[in-house]
């Protein structure tokens, strides 16, 4: 089977799309990362202050790009890690220079070679949680059966949770170290 994020930027296609497509086409594509059905994926909303925050430039005739949905989605997963402002601060300098631009390097050529780079890791993360995974299996030995699978799990949650803070704290650090986007709006 191919990679979501990979067959995602195939359905893309040329075609510009208005709001509604845009919200629809994110919703259909992305729903699977989803926690709750009711969760919302991208609103207009959103997408209005993404432009407003800097974070996606402003629509051609109210009509959307495949650049444009190729920021959207580094929006959706950067802004579970990252505030708005330092999505501002990573992605402008990139829309900036990468975006609608006749260049065989733009928007397009970075989204691909990111989702290369990700798919890459894969067994290194599923490796990573394993041994996580397996390091909590093997604590609270001595503590009744019923009360073991509880704080296993417990441990478990908490190895995994310190591994994103570590990695946060990094981003952030090296977000901190970017140059601030100039406010021309």
């Amino acid at each position: 089977s191919t990679d979501p994020s990979i067959r995602r930027q195939r359905q893309m296609c040329i075609r510009d799309r208005y709001m509604d497509q845009v919200t629809t086409f994110m919703e259909e594509q992305l729903s699977s990362t989803k926690r709750y059905e009711d969760d919302k994926i991208l609103t207009k909303t959103m997408i209005n202050n993404y432009a407003k925050n800097n974070l996606l430039p402003p629509p051609n005739k109210k009509k959307y790009s495949k650049e444009h949905l190729l920021v959207l989605i580094f929006v959706y997963y950067f802004k579970n890690l990252l505030s708005i402002k330092d999505i501002e601060i990573l992605l402008k300098p990139l829309t900036d220079k990468y975006f609608a631009v006749d260049s065989e390097f733009d928007m397009e050529s970075i989204y691909e070679e990111v989702c290369k780079m990700e798919k890459s890791r894969i067994g290194e993360l599923q490796d990573s949680i394993r041994k996580a995974y397996e390091t909590a299996e093997h604590s609270f030995v001595c503590v009744d059966d019923e009360e073991r699978e509880q704080l296993q799990k417990f441990a478990f949650i908490c190895n995994l949770s310190f591994d994103v803070y570590v990695k946060k704290q990094l981003i952030e650090k090296m977000v901190d170290e970017l140059p601030k986007p100039d406010k021309k709006k």
